[in-house]
């Protein structure tokens, strides 16, 4: 990245930051509410270390690092919230396998995939984020609101790393993991929405951005099994898989 590039790189991440800060001091009782829900679920119950999560992988970018994609999950679960790092868990893995076992991509996991979520609130499992914003209207409120500054960041680390790229380098690549949600009425609906908007006045992004099934329960692998054509490389059955997609969500 050359010091432009790194400059607005820098500055998106300072947004991302704000974003935690002013859910933090908006919802001073997040944490206790999330507990809450950690502690009635049906499931095991834990200590809730970071009810906002700030992705520390962006923190090892630096101006040498080659970010070759951006992918975006839901919101961070247990593991994330524990290690303050999107996709560490057993979705994580997944992605990795994937990447490893179609070198082709040339996407090394660990070094060339800026992670994002739709909102940087935990629950333990995304459907809990439901049961939080019943819980109380600055709850819901602070979910809605974080979707929209999600959204916008997606778009401005695109535009940022996108910058310099010519007519010879190819665009960043964005891929949305999990899109059930997505759809009216869903629990990320406002992130679709204000997505929608961002795409009708930037055309590039919206064809730089591809939708797949989530990594977790292997629904990712199956699906690309599923639906990949014989003889098509990777790379063609996944532009082919995530523009399919891409129709249903945004339209």
């Amino acid at each position: 990245m050359d010091k432009e590039i790194w400059t607005a790189f820098l500055k998106a991440t300072k947004h991302y930051h704000s974003l935690i800060d002013k859910i933090n001091a908006g919802v001073p009782d997040i944490a206790a509410q999330i507990q809450y829900v950690v502690d009635n679920r049906n499931g095991p119950s834990y200590t809730v270390k970071t009810p906002v999560v700030y992705n520390l992988a962006l923190d090892d970018f630096s101006p040498d690092s080659e970010i070759k994609m951006i992918l975006v999950g839901d919101n961070p679960g247990r593991r994330e919230q524990e290690h303050r790092r999107y996709l560490v868990g057993p979705s994580g893995k997944m992605a990795g396998n994937f990447f490893r076992a179609h070198p082709e991509l040339d996407i090394d996991f660990g070094k060339n995939v800026l992670i994002l979520n739709k909102t940087p609130i935990h629950t333990p499992r995304t459907a809990e984020l439901r049961e939080l914003c019943a819980r109380d209207v600055q709850l819901e409120a602070a979910v809605h609101s974080s979707q929209r500054t999600m959204a916008k960041l997606l778009e401005e680390f695109w535009n940022a790393l996108s910058a310099k790229a010519g007519k010879t380098e190819k665009l960043i690549t964005v891929w949305i993991i999990g899109y059930s949600e997505m759809k009216k009425g869903g629990i990320f609906e406002v992130y679709t929405e204000t997505l929608k908007n961002l795409c009708a006045v930037n055309s590039a992004l919206k064809e730089h951005i591809f939708f797949f099934r989530h990594f977790s329960m292997n629904q990712f692998a199956i699906d690309f099994k599923q639906k990949a054509q014989p003889g098509k490389s990777a790379a063609k059955n996944l532009e082919r898989i995530g523009i399919a997609y891409r129709k249903q969500v945004l339209g």
